[in-house]
């Protein structure tokens, strides 16, 4: 893939650019969690992942696969219903591949969401939590390997990862439509065992408050590309010694159907503001 990278970013880009016309400058992953947003779009056009060229393909149990352009909000957006996980096997610029295809359609906002384990104390099941910064414990990154100067800097900064104007209109929001919302640090894993209880106590103590398998890789080319960057996790299920309840994808997927509404009204609202 390394040979024809720039090539391919370019290729799918065209095809996308001839099909849908019209291009947007805001995009959102869809994660668990989000997937009721899909609801609240206008739908002007869909293109399956099957039949976007270089695109991988989802194979996780609740992740869709399309690309969804219409209005939300009042805003014209592009919407990524499913996305790619290292843990699926894909190498990272696969798992990224959507984000440089996005900057190079013109997106220079991207939010995202997942499903995320809690360590922090305070939360309970089903809370939101936006991400104010991560740690990244994923074997690789996605930046690893030749650079080209035509997608961003060789060593770009991540002072300020996730954009603080945009975590400040959500807490606007939240305080406007009386919405709890927790704020964190995001621990980015490879997957796909969930954590041991050692394991959620370590990521405790290094200063996570959540833990997933996902956004990382994205947030990482989304800054090297330089998008502002918008991040929000439903809380899932708690872990660490003191806490015996095994998590399963379907508690899992059940504790983000609850928190749906509340990330969508969020969402929704912070697409009137931008």
């Amino acid at each position: 893939m390394e040979e024809r990278y720039l090539q391919k970013i370019e290729e799918t880009a065209e095809f996308i650019r001839e099909r849908v016309g019209r291009m947007p400058d805001t995009a959102i992953i869809l994660g668990t969690g989000l997937g009721d947003l899909v609801n609240q779009i206008d739908i002007k056009r869909v293109l399956d992942y099957t039949d976007i060229p270089n695109f991988p393909v989802s194979t996780v149990e609740g992740h869709s696969g399309r690309l969804i352009f219409g209005d939300l909000g009042g805003k014209y957006v592009m919407a990524m219903q499913g996305r790619f996980h290292y843990y699926e096997g894909y190498d990272m610029k696969e798992v990224t591949f959507p984000v440089r295809v996005m900057k190079a359609i013109g997106v220079d906002k991207l939010f995202v969401s997942n499903a995320a384990g809690g360590m922090n104390k305070e939360f309970i099941v089903g809370d939101v939590m936006i991400i104010t910064d991560h740690i990244n414990l994923f074997p690789e990154n996605p930046l690893r390997g030749r650079n080209y100067p035509e997608l961003g800097p060789r060593f770009p900064a991540m002072t300020e990862a996730y954009s603080g104007v945009l975590i400040n209109m959500a807490d606007s929001i939240a305080s406007d439509l009386g919405i709890r919302l927790m704020h964190g640090v995001y621990v980015g894993t490879a997957g796909p065992t969930f954590e041991t209880p050692a394991e959620y106590e370590y990521f405790r103590i290094i200063g996570g408050d959540a833990v997933g398998m996902s956004t990382v890789p994205e947030v990482i080319v989304a800054n090297h590309a330089g998008m502002s960057v918008f991040g929000i996790s439903v809380i899932t299920d708690l872990g660490g010694k003191d806490i015996k309840e095994v998590p399963t994808h379907e508690e899992v997927q059940k504790a983000a159907i609850k928190a749906q509404p509340v990330m969508t009204a969020l969402i929704t609202e912070m697409m009137t503001r931008i």
